[in-house]
Parts: structure tokens; C-alpha cells; sequence
């Protein structure tokens, strides 16, 4: 990732989160931290990496919901596996989207696998596409706030551990650093459960 983003830059990070946004499982949030952390070494420009991340997330939520919402039932409908599932999920989460939808789609920016549905997900319901555009737009800037800021500080962090303390030193930071994440990455994913569980 470090080398396709040094090579080919904020093209290749806007098509990665552009294209997770429109349903496809792409490594978009990994694109973001990893454009950050390389900003924070100076190969990259921080407030450039953050604006093209949020205009991809938005375009690319935007794009998936309008596929979903024009010709979704149809696509899906010629999809075997997705087609038999389709009647049991949609009923709920139409039902879900009504009530929860601003903060569903809100939420569902920071959390791995509501990011590459929500959009579908909205645009099959027919959330009305004022509410939508308005809550996605929020989250997708503040995603890419956060998470590019908290990469591009952590990238400044390692650099200068390693100049203060030292490699090994630096090392048993990124170690500490890593654990917390994965602990933060399994919470989210529980959150994320208990969300499915909601719908149903």
C-alpha cells in the first residue's frame, strides 16, 4: 500500500475510498491512515490527503446509493445468493433506516462493514435523499478527520520516538500502539454486531 500511494498518490487514495463507498470491499480506511502517516514523514501534504478522502467518501456513498435506489432490486434480483437473501433483510432494514437512518448512516462511516452497505442499504430503503446526502456528507468528513489526523499524529509519534528513545524502544511504542488498535478494530466490530442484531 505504501508504495502504490508514494506512486501513484491522491488518485489512487480517491479511487480506493470512492470505490469502498459504492459497495465494493476495498481497502479505503488502510489507503487514508497509510496517505496520512506518509504526509506525516513529509511525502505527503496531511490537509490534501484529508480533502480528497472526504470528497471520495462522499462521492463514492453517494454513487452507491443512487445505484441501489435506481436499479439495485433489479441488479440484485440476478444475483442468486443476494436474491434469496433480499426478502428477509430488506423488510428490516427499511424498517431500520426509518427509524434510525441519519444516525445509521452517520455511524456507519467508522464502522468496517456498514461502511461498504450503508449507502446500498439506504438507497434500497428509499431514505429520502436530502436526509441522506446531509448525514453522509458529516460522516465522511469527520472520518477522514479523524482517522487522517490520528494516523498523520501517530506517524509524527513514530518518527520521533525513534530519534529520542531509539528503534527498539520506538518498536515496543508501535507494539503498544497496534494492541490498542486491534482492541479498538474488535470493539467496533462488536458494535457492529449488536447493529445487525437491531435490524433483525
Amino acid at each position: 500500500m505504501t508504495h502504490e500511494l508514494q506512486t501513484y498518490g491522491l488518485i489512487l487514495l480517491f479511487g480506493l475510498v470512492a470505490i469502498e463507498g459504492c459497495g465494493v470491499p476495498l481497502p479505503g480506511e488502510t489507503a487514508l491512515a497509510t496517505a496520512a502517516v506518509l504526509a506525516a514523514d513529509g511525502r505527503m501534504n496531511i490537509l490534501a490527503v484529508i480533502a480528497v478522502a472526504a470528497a471520495a467518501a462522499i462521492a463514492g456513498d453517494n454513487t452507491g446509493y443512487w445505484i441501489a435506489r435506481l436499479g439495485g432490486r433489479a441488479l440484485i434480483a440476478r444475483i442468486p445468493v443476494v436474491r434469496d437473501a433480499v426478502p428477509r433483510f430488506l423488510p428490516r432494514s427499511e424498517r431500520f433506516f426509518e427509524r434510525y437512518g441519519s444516525r445509521a448512516v452517520l455511524v456507519a462511516r467508522f464502522v468496517a462493514g456498514l461502511r461498504i452497505t450503508a449507502a446500498w442499504l439506504a438507497g434500497l430503503s428509499r431514505m429520502p435523499y436530502r436526509r441522506f446526502v446531509v448525514f453522509n456528507a458529516t460522516g465522511g468528513i469527520l472520518w477522514s478527520l479523524l482517522i487522517g489526523l490520528v494516523a498523520y499524529e501517530f506517524g509524527r509519534a513514530a518518527e520521533t520516538a525513534v530519534t529520542r528513545y531509539g528503534l527498539y524502544t520506538a518498536l515496543v511504542i508501535v507494539v503498544l500502539a497496534a494492541v490498542a488498535f486491534s482492541a479498538h478494530r474488535v470493539w467496533r466490530r462488536r458494535r457492529a454486531s449488536i447493529e445487525r442484531t437491531e435490524i433483525r
